[in-house]
């Protein structure tokens, strides 16, 4: 399984960071690939090209606030979350994902 993600907050500095190590780890521990893009108060980091979008098996993007360049995920699977969501229940986000694909 490829993750994507891009988290973003309204201030752009702690929340932002947070909710990307969150996620992160998260998608780590079930052993999954996981990129995360932060759009933070300094811009773009580690920012996910367009290879890495042809790779990936769902995106994740936090939803408080627009997330730039959004139009390269067109025709993935999207989960928005909110960035506090991101940064407490990261572990719970990827089991509702896990379990969704399941299904699928």
């Amino acid at each position: 399984m490829k993750l994507l993600g891009i988290t973003s907050c309204p201030s752009g500095v702690a929340h932002t960071y947070m909710a990307a190590e969150a996620l992160e780890t998260a998608a780590k521990a079930k052993g999954w690939d996981v990129k995360i893009e932060t759009q933070g108060s300094i811009g773009i980091e580690n920012e996910i090209t367009m290879s890495d979008v042809a790779d990936a098996d769902i995106v994740i993007l936090t939803k408080d606030i627009a997330i730039k360049n959004e139009e390269r995920f067109a025709g993935k699977r999207i989960v928005r979350v909110g960035v506090a969501d991101a940064v407490k229940k990261a572990p719970q986000i990827m089991d509702k994902i896990e379990a969704h694909l399941a299904q699928a």
